[in-house]
């Protein structure tokens, strides 16, 4: 083999030429002879590949040798009853070791046999030294939902190449939907192939609890049925959503994962609502601060979070990196149903100047201290929001074009699979989250609070009642 010019890879070789070859008149019985190493060479080889299908196949064998026909029948039987027992008593396990491995074996079978037309449509296979060269489909893991399919990338291919054709790989291998990631290696790529849509129903509102984890609130359902949790420590949040598409599912999500540390004076939630109040006014007593209308009574409040903010750095420097929240110093959560209506739609120049100041400080310096800001809109463009990169976590709601979908979760968002375009009316909540450093978006479902869940919310965890212009009473 040599050691110089050699490309990473599956080779192809090319179809054979008909030549003329020497005649060489050999003994019959050393020709047969030769058939049969090379028959049993391929078929140990073969055997052993295979373990999973020849390690049974000779069991049963030697089974219906010894016993006849009642000794594979009764091994099947009991393995058949088996199975049945173990699905019927504790589903999950058996899932898990049993249906999903054996699945697993199945679908790697057949994404073999379409997958040198697949990397061929897709443009992903490369012609060197006469040969056709392809990624090599190293693994196939499977779940309720999907499957993830492991691949060695060939040498010069990058994840990036996979995900611009991942919608071509969806429907080639008839999935719903694709998405790429890194794999654990440099020369790996991961592809998750979606099968089902677990997001289909609406989500339930999560149980509160007494003392919230700020590492990991629990707001979404995320594709694979587990719990997307946000780790609010040390992150800003941006959401952006069309009309309808669901901003208030994440605003009350969050909010009822905070009830407990709200209830207990534990978290201070200041909030703004541009619109009048429509959308957060039914939460009022949750609300430390509260502004609805009066845009100079806004700043003035941000500017108060800025002094309480700098208050704050200076008493804990050179004391710890991460503010911990306590009754006494609790976290401060801003939040802005529609961020544009402050910074890009505001006529009053001076007061909007203020208000995109005040943000700015908030948003560089904020997170250390216990000072985060969740803000919604509906416009992701640079005008409208010129420190869109100031937030690490960032969420992409239903959208109305493809561009926004990049301008939301960040360049190459929608060919890794964020098609948050492409979600549909009938679903608000679903979304799509990108975190800060890590590109793969995730796609989740936010829990749905109806107004008397809303309501019974602030009754019951309220623990100061707010008035308009941002007083308490």
């Amino acid at each position: 083999m040599p050691l110089v010019n050699v490309i990473r890879g599956e080779r192809i070789e090319p179809a054979p030429f008909n030549i003329r070859t020497p005649y060489i008149k050999v003994p019959l019985w050393l020709l047969l002879a030769g058939w049969t190493v090379k028959a049993s060479v391929r078929l140990v080889v073969l055997a052993v590949r295979h373990w999973h299908v020849s390690g049974p196949a000779l069991l049963l064998g030697w089974l219906y040798l010894r016993y006849g026909w009642a000794g594979p029948v009764g091994l099947v039987g009991g393995v058949v009853a088996l199975a049945v027992g173990w699905c019927l008593g504790h589903r999950p396990t058996f899932e898990r070791f049993a249906w999903y491995p054996v699945l697993s074996r199945w679908r790697r079978w057949s994404y073999r046999r379409q997958w040198l037309p697949a990397m061929a449509t897709a443009k992903l296979s490369v012609s060197f030294d006469g040969q056709t060269v392809v990624p090599v489909l190293k693994r196939v893991r499977c779940n309720g939902v999907a499957d993830e399919l492991t691949v060695r990338m060939v040498t010069g291919q990058i994840p990036d190449d996979f995900a611009k054709v991942s919608e071509r790989l969806a429907h080639t291998f008839g999935a719903r939907a694709s998405r790429v990631s890194a794999g654990s290696r440099p020369d790996l790529v991961t592809v998750t192939l979606l099968r089902g849509d677990p997001l289909t129903e609406t989500v339930a509102p999560f149980p509160v609890v007494p003392v919230p984890d700020f590492t990991a609130l629990p707001l979404a359902r995320r594709e694979d049925g587990e719990t997307y949790t946000l780790r609010l420590f040390g992150t800003q949040v941006l959401v952006v959503g069309a009309t309808d598409a669901g901003k208030g599912s994440v605003i009350w999500s969050l909010l009822q994962s905070l009830a407990g540390g709200i209830a207990s004076g534990l978290v201070r939630v200041w909030a703004f609502d541009p619109k009048g109040g429509m959308e957060l006014g039914a939460g009022l007593p949750l609300f430390a601060r509260f502004a609805c209308e009066d845009f100079k009574a806004m700043a003035d409040m941000l500017e108060e979070a800025v002094a309480t903010m700098r208050e704050r750095t200076a008493r804990l420097r050179g004391k710890t990196r991460q503010h911990v929240p306590t009754v006494a110093d609790p976290l401060y959560v801003i939040v802005i149903d529609e961020l544009a209506a402050l910074t890009a739609y505001l006529t009053d120049r001076q007061t909007k100047d203020r208000i995109k100041a005040a943000l700015g400080v908030l948003l560089t310096q904020g997170r250390a201290v216990g000072v985060h800001v969740v803000a919604c809109l509906q416009d992701p463009r640079k005008e409208v929001l010129p420190f869109r990169d100031l937030f690490p976590t960032r969420i992409g709601l239903r959208l109305t074009e493809e561009a926004h979908v990049d301008l939301t979760l960040g360049e190459g968002a929608r060919d890794r699979g964020a098609l948050c375009d492409r979600i549909p009316r009938s679903a608000p909540g679903v979304a799509y989250v990108v975190l800060d450093g890590d590109p793969t978006p995730m796609r989740v479902r936010f829990s749905y609070l109806d107004d008397d869940a809303i309501t019974e919310l602030a009754h019951d965890y309220g623990r100061l009642r707010a008035v308009p212009n941002g007083g308490v009473a």
